[in-house]
């Protein structure tokens, strides 16, 4: 690791630098995935995919981190750190980002497409034979779907639920009983494609689409005979989303969530988005209506929601504008067709996702379902998704007759609905089924297979970075870890108990877990490397997460490098810590990688001389991990398995020169810039060359 260690500048003793904003630093994120949607060297359809992503992320920080700026600012007064002013930088921030995506979309990726035979078609520029086409679409398919809502005092106005497209139309003339009411609402069902694509016959040799929003308001007349439509705008509302539960006082979990699901589409509104000519009576009406200020307000050059044209990615046959696919190759370390409990009898094995592939996990588990010496299998499940191979896996096994115990985290937020249906049907075929601890979130990923040898019962383990999702195994980097180790798999029994029964922790012997000993132990390694380096020893910190917002974490490792501590972060997202400032943080480098998959992976390393430790984790060093979460970090003892992680997880990113970005002294994040007659690599990119045969994708330089 000694190539990682930079020069020592001089320590001034003065006050520290206030910490960033984490708000703020978590749209800078946005802005660096927002970059890969505007580089040219990034294929037309995966840059749509990027300016997709960075609307989603936008619909998920509304939904969770805008409501106590929005509150402070309504109330016009300051609760903690949320005030007016708060409010007022942030939505002129987050103005400023979705201008541009709006800017880019227009300006670049829409003609960028039509160049390639790919459009998506005004009203206004379709031919009478595609008007008819249309025409005949809406009224077929969506006009019988459609209800317009004239308000009135026995109609007011209708529940709008989160995110739903929705159109508000001012109305001339007077209705059926001779009244002026003038605003109507009409809801456009969820289930509907946002794009449509025209018949090859209507489409002169390319591939022609129509947004569901222009088919609906190119025939908005047609669903109020007799009336004029004066005005008229699509509109959408985000909510705050945050489930809050009292768990201390329910009695069933489950149903209250489920309960809570329910009225998450409806909660309080944080955002207005409209179309760009919105008119100002119409824009105000919707202000008013979800009382909301005009900073919360939207005007968009385009459809309102940009996430759902993540659908022109499936529906055009074009893999020359993706990326080239990349087939993960079977984990290096696992030899196919042997049993996976021989093999780690022989010492641990690693695998490192997307580059090698989930499959060595999922076999695993098979091998356990499928082995009648096998008696129990304990599991954690915090994020499956909708992906069924892996509750198959255990379903079987119940089948068996083998002991299956799952801990089913329900609070994953935005998953809750996918986890309690499959707790339900785990514990309907005699599963059991716990849900971790009352006030706690159990974010920490690991599998315990319990097998009879001989005359005694032997532990096999499973220990991730990521969650048990094979379709999120193919997109993010994550380190799985098989193990026999006795002190590990016996330290996840007593997790595994712990968590069912509730009773007090025995002393883990190698894991360190939150929220017991996991914050105070990486505070305590910490300061004894800080020690350590005022005394003259070099000292040296490499840690890789994916977000850095504990202020206790964060004034450790400022402390350290006061003291010589040399320390390099590899944080994907939000992160606090002012690197690079003079005189506080000199010795501090802060770096966020940004490529194809996402970075997920969490490493810690510690070196003080040449004694190294390396952990991995389930926890980001963020407050709700440490206290108000069950997570776990644990070490990585064998030296050869240690070093593949330093290089593939810490060497590559800190010498990555194509998809890097470093945290400047002002708090601002600028792309490194190669310099040199060598060719730069993403670390990335040099990862997948790595596990995968020369011909299986191309290396982008």
């Amino acid at each position: 690791m000694g190539s990682l260690v930079r020069g020592s500048p001089s320590i001034a003793n003065t006050a520290e630098p206030a910490l960033l904003d984490r708000d703020h630093s978590t749209l800078a994120f946005n802005a660096r995935v927002f970059d890969w949607a505007v580089r040219d060297d990034v294929p037309l359809l995966e840059r749509l995919r990027y300016l997709c992503i960075v609307s989603s992320n936008l619909d998920e920080f509304f939904e969770v981190r805008a409501e106590p700026h929005l509150a402070a600012n309504q109330a016009n007064e300051r609760t903690g750190q949320f005030s007016v002013t708060s409010f007022e930088r942030l939505s002129e921030a987050l103005h400023s980002l979705v201008d541009r995506q709006y800017a880019l979309y227009n300006e670049k990726l829409m003609p960028a497409f039509e160049a390639q035979g790919i459009k998506i078609i005004s009203h206004g520029e379709r031919n009478p034979a595609q008007r008819q086409w249309v025409k005949q679409f809406f009224e077929r398919e969506l006009r019988p779907l459609l209800i317009p809502v004239g308000l009135d005092p026995s109609h007011p106005f209708p529940q709008v639920a989160n995110k739903t497209l929705n159109f508000i139309v001012r109305l001339g003339g007077k209705d059926a009983f001779g009244r002026e009411n003038e605003i109507a609402i009409v809801k456009v069902p969820r289930v509907l494609p946002r794009l449509i694509r025209m018949p090859d016959k209507l489409s002169e040799h390319r591939a022609l689409f129509v947004s569901l929003s222009s088919v609906i308001r190119s025939h908005l007349v047609d669903l109020f005979p007799g009336r004029t439509v004066n005005q008229f705008s699509q509109f959408r509302v985000t909510r705050h989303s945050d489930l809050a539960v009292d768990e201390e006082d329910v009695k069933n979990l489950r149903t209250a969530l489920r309960q809570g699901l329910v009225h998450r589409h409806y909660g309080q509104a944080v955002r207005l988005e409209v179309s760009a000519g919105c008119s100002e009576y119409l824009s105000q009406f919707l202000l008013k209506q979800f009382e909301l200020p005009v900073g919360a307000l939207y005007r968009v050059h385009g459809p309102v929601n940009l996430v759902r044209l993540t659908q022109l990615i499936d529906l055009v046959d074009r893999p020359d504008l993706c990326f080239p696919t990349y087939t993960p190759a079977y984990p290096v370390q696992l030899k196919q067709g042997q049993s996976i409990f021989e093999q780690l009898k022989m010492g641990d094995i690693l695998i490192h996702q997307p580059f090698e592939s989930f499959d060595g996990v999922l076999e695993l588990l098979r091998q356990a379902v499928n082995d009648p010496q096998v008696l129990a299998i304990k599991q954690t499940i915090y994020r499956t998704g909708s992906d069924a191979q892996l509750m198959d896996l255990l379903r079987e096994a119940v089948r068996r007759g083998k002991e299956v115990t799952v801990v089913v985290e329900l609070k994953a937020r935005f998953d809750e609905e996918a986890n309690i249906n499959w707790a339900e049907m785990l514990e309907s075929i005699g599963a059991q089924v716990v849900y971790g601890v009352v006030g706690l979130k159990t974010h920490a990923k690991m599998m315990l297979i319990t097998r009879r040898e001989g005359k005694s019962l032997k532990r096999y383990g499973h220990m991730s970075t990521g969650n048990y999702n094979p379709r999120t195994a193919r997109l993010y980097t994550d380190i799985s870890h098989l193990t026999a180790d006795v002190a590990l798999t016996s330290d996840m029994e007593h997790v595994f108990v712990h968590l069912a029964s509730q009773s007090k922790l025995p002393r883990l012997r190698k894991m360190w877990m939150a929220p017991f000993h996991l914050h105070l132990n990486l505070i305590d390694k910490i300061h004894a490397l800080a020690n350590a380096a005022a005394c003259g020893k070099p000292a040296r910190i490499v840690a890789k997460m994916n977000s850095l917002t504990d202020e206790d974490l964060i004034r450790s490792l400022m402390h350290a490098g006061r003291q010589g501590v040399k320390i390099d972060l590899i944080v994907r997202g939000a992160c606090m810590l002012p690197a690079q400032v003079a005189g506080h943080t000199d010795n501090i480098r802060v770096r966020s990688v940004i490529g194809r998959f996402l970075e997920h992976s969490r490493v810690f390393y510690f070196r003080l001389g040449e004694v190294e430790d390396l952990f991995l984790s389930s926890a980001d060093w963020m407050n709700r991990n440490m206290v108000r979460r069950v997570e776990l970090a644990w070490p990585v003892t064998d030296p050869a398995q240690r070093q593949r992680i330093v290089d593939e997880c810490l060497v590559a990113y800190l010498h990555d020169g194509v998809d890097a970005w470093d945290l400047d002294s002002g708090g601002d994040y600028a792309r490194v810039v190669h310099k040199g007659k060598k060719t730069a690599h993403g670390a990335q990119t040099a990862l997948m060359a790595r596990y995968s045969p020369a011909d299986t994708f191309t290396r982008r330089g």
